[in-house]
């Protein structure tokens, strides 16, 4: 089961990196998207740059990522009749989905921040978890109309909401890879949003509905 494991994860790490919102700014701008807006390849600049028809394609795109690698890997354990009910299987190749979203081998690790990927997962890992924190992001950015916000606030939703559901079977056999996981998925999030957290403080972070992003004068180098 080990090599089924690992080999699940160099390939969840793959498909998590394939750069939807980069190829989808190739396909309708024939320029690089980074070099728009916030310089991310997410569904969120790319719904500011082209439009949200097309950021919600990326989104859903993303979140095939995380879901459809997760699913892949139960089928094929279930096939072959291999036994995994701490889920360390499944939780593995979820988390290589995420981090090859942020750090794409295709985009020399120059990737997104991920949230799109680990809601694909988190559907799959912890569906009640995961209402929950799509709940909180909804409430969230209709009150602060901040996509950011939004996004650090549910991750860390999903991670207390599943300590408070486990309680101290969190911390037990079964129950300790998805607490694992609660706390390894947020904090790659909130890191990815480091910057987004600084411009909160400031009073400068971008809101939905603030005008249409322009043309970023540098190349692209911003993640």
């Amino acid at each position: 089961m080990l090599l089924v494991c690992l080999t699940a994860a160099v390939v969840a790490f793959a498909v998590g990196g394939i750069p939807f919102g980069y190829l989808v700014g190739h396909l309708i701008l024939k320029d690089d998207i980074r070099r728009f807006g916030s310089g991310n390849i997410g569904a969120t600049n790319v719904g500011r740059v082209l439009g949200w028809r097309w950021g919600i394609l990326v989104l859903v795109l993303d979140a095939l990522k995380g879901l459809l690698p997760v699913l892949a890997v139960d089928e094929v354990l279930r096939t072959y009749g291999y036994l995994d009910p701490a889920g360390y299987c499944r939780l593995l190749t979820g988390i290589s989905a995420v981090v090859g979203h942020m750090y794409p081998i295709w985009l020399r690790l120059r990737g997104g921040k991920g949230v799109a990927t680990a809601l694909g997962v988190v559907m799959i890992v912890s569906p009640v978890c995961s209402s929950l924190a799509f709940l909180s992001f909804a409430v969230v950015l209709l009150l602060s109309r901040m996509v950011s916000l939004s996004s650090i606030v549910a991750s860390l939703v999903f991670a207390i909401s599943h300590l408070i559901r486990t309680g101290a079977a969190a911390w037990t056999g079964t129950g300790l890879p998805l607490t694992l996981f609660s706390f390894v998925i947020p904090g790659l999030i909130i890191w990815r949003h480091r910057t987004n957290i600084g411009r909160i403080l400031k009073g400068t972070e971008n809101r939905l509905g603030a005008g249409k992003a322009a043309v970023k004068p540098s190349s692209p180098t911003s993640t």
